[in-house]
């Protein structure tokens, strides 16, 4: 392997990172020490100090074991909007040792049971806006949850602000227990004061599993240890130069690898504050980042380009922020310009998936170069490979991203084979395949080129066909369907079905009944937001659905 990307390293940085040999939650404790009185989070203008913040997880992670009866390496699932509770309950349960399960918002009912039912969590944190979802699920048999914990956001809410909630934030207590002991209010597991024992996790055990799904299959936990977690964490911090003095914008999705890392884990470990958002406004974001003086935010493509078409933005003192990066999906270089006209800074992109925990890639700061991926991170060995060869590349020619390093997961949780077919090994390393196709050019920068997995890009959340297949399959009016990605001037692309109805109701439903059935029964990105009947889908000679075919019939007719 070549490292055409060494001159273009940052200067001030090693190309070695040495990670710190400690479980994650022991940079609560180190920051809370350091800065016992300084907000790590303020939420619409309440604070909480890091001295706060550790001894409420330390109180959450009391009631986990005395009362929940979590024990190490127990899955506990986590089920909000961006909150305070959100990261109280993260760290309460990594005080626990036990594993965090990060599950979507927007994720339904029938979605949530096949995270319960595949991490074998038996108690979880929700949110009392989602409480309806996730109830159906709570009870005493196997495969259920045993105990749910609520909470109310408006309990976070103890000064006035300059920016009013949105009205589920705003609402006050609501869900009742109705006698059931395995409902707690999260205010109450406070109230409760139990101490936790012993903190004895380690950094090579599993820390948190994000979900992600794939070409086949419903959605697979990636196992990440304390270390990998650290690893990009820690990369980040030292990326972009971040100080306890740093004021970062959280607005990206806490669940999501980026959000979490960038919102949560990097500057928890510099002892940087974190303004919360629990979900995206524009307006809401100007005005935190002039009210708070923001120096950092992490975004997706999709939201930079809202938050410049603001016409109330000039309104904005956004003066102070000194770094904006992100990914998910290429920023266009007319969106990059307006930024850099509108505060001076450059988008700064990278690249990473759910199973590195976030970056492998990102432009150095001091060049970064336009719809690009970037170099890789410290200590990472990224290559192009020919998918079915894996003969490395030339400089310029298109191939397989492979990818190995310290973040990496350790696999697949409870799926070998699945985890067998991701890696492979080259030189004596691990490599992950990410099915990702792409190109290197003479400076070394990666630069997204194609899909080799079968994947939908919406506004930076992935959207696995099979999975919304799958679901779909449900409906009783549906004999045969096929996902593809459709344009979508402000999604990028979006989620279309194409329906081959069931004989006996091929009168009676239409495309926009079953858009509404998508809608109550996934989460609102995957749902298809176009459904075209057909008479039938394409077909190879072994009988499979051709939906490559489909894809590019797609893409040629909105080419034209």
């Amino acid at each position: 392997m070549t490292q055409e990307h060494s001159p273009y390293w940052p200067a001030h940085l090693p190309t070695h990172l040495t990670l710190p040999a400690t479980n994650l939650y022991y940079n609560a404790e180190v920051s809370a020490a350091r800065y016992p009185d300084k907000p790590f989070i303020v939420f619409y203008d309440t604070p909480v100090t890091f001295a706060e913040f550790k001894d409420e997880t330390e109180r959450v992670a009391g009631y986990l074991q005395q009362c929940c009866g979590v024990k190490a390496g127990d899955r506990v699932l986590l089920y909000m909007q961006n909150s305070p509770q959100w990261m109280i309950a993260y760290y309460g349960i990594l005080r626990a040792n036990a594993v965090v399960v990060p599950i979507n918002p927007m994720n339904m009912t029938d979605e949530l049971r096949h995270y319960v039912e595949d991490s074998g969590a038996r108690t979880a944190f929700v949110a009392q806006d989602l409480y309806e979802r996730i109830a159906p699920l709570a009870g005493e048999a196997d495969g259920q949850l045993a105990h749910v914990i609520v909470a109310t956001y408006s309990d976070y809410l103890k000064r006035p602000s300059c920016i009013t909630p949105p009205a589920f934030v705003g609402a006050p207590r609501r869900v009742d227990n109705g006698g059931n002991n395995g409902i707690a209010h999260w205010a109450d597991v406070l109230d409760a004061r139990l101490e936790p024992g012993p903190l004895t996790a380690g950094p090579d055990d599993l820390c948190v599993m994000p979900y992600t799904s794939g070409t086949t299959g419903k959605p697979k936990g990636c196992m990440h240890t304390h270390r990998s977690v650290m690893c990009t964490a820690v990369g980040l911090v030292n990326w972009f130069g971040g100080r306890q003095d740093s004021i970062m914008l959280s607005v990206l999705p806490l669940f999501h690898v980026t959000g979490m890392q960038t919102g949560l884990n990097a500057p928890l470990f510099s002892g940087a504050t974190v303004v919360v958002l629990p979900r995206w406004d524009r307006d809401a974001a100007a005005r935190a980042i002039g009210q708070h003086r923001v120096t950092e935010w992490w975004s997706i493509s999709t939201m930079a380009v809202d938050f410049l078409s603001n016409p109330q933005l000039d309104d904005y003192d956004l003066s102070s922020l000194r770094v904006m990066a992100g990914g998910g999906a290429a920023m266009p270089d007319a969106v990059a310009r307006k930024l850099q006209d509108k505060t001076g800074i450059e988008y700064i992109e990278g690249y990473g998936l759910s199973e590195t925990i976030a970056p492998t890639h990102i432009n150095p700061p001091q060049r970064p170069k336009s719809s690009c991926l970037g170099i890789p991170m410290f200590d990472v060995d990224a290559r192009i490979v020919d998918p079915e060869t894996l003969v490395e590349m030339p400089v310029g020619q298109t191939g397989e991203i492979v990818t190995h390093g310290p973040q990496l997961m350790q696999g697949y949780w409870r799926n070998p084979q699945a985890t067998h077919d991701a890696f492979i090994e080259i030189d004596g390393k691990r490599f992950l395949r990410t099915g990702d196709l792409a190109r290197k050019d003479e400076d070394g920068y990666f630069f997204m080129a194609d899909r080799l997995k079968r994947m939908i890009n919406a506004s930076g959340y992935k959207v696995w066909p099979a999975e919304v297949e799958t679901m779909m399959y449900y409906h009783p009016a549906i004999q045969e369907v096929c996902v593809i990605a459709a344009r979508d001037a402000h999604r990028g692309e979006t989620v279309k079905a194409f329906v081959v109805r069931n004989a006996r109701h091929a009168g009676t439903v239409t495309e926009d009944d079953i858009i509404t059935w998508a809608r109550e029964n996934m989460a609102a990105y995957k749902a298809p937001r176009i459904v075209e009947f057909v008479e039938s889908l394409p077909k190879s000679g072994t009988g499979k659905i051709m939906w490559r075919l489909l894809q590019d019939q797609e893409a040629a007719k909105a080419a034209r």
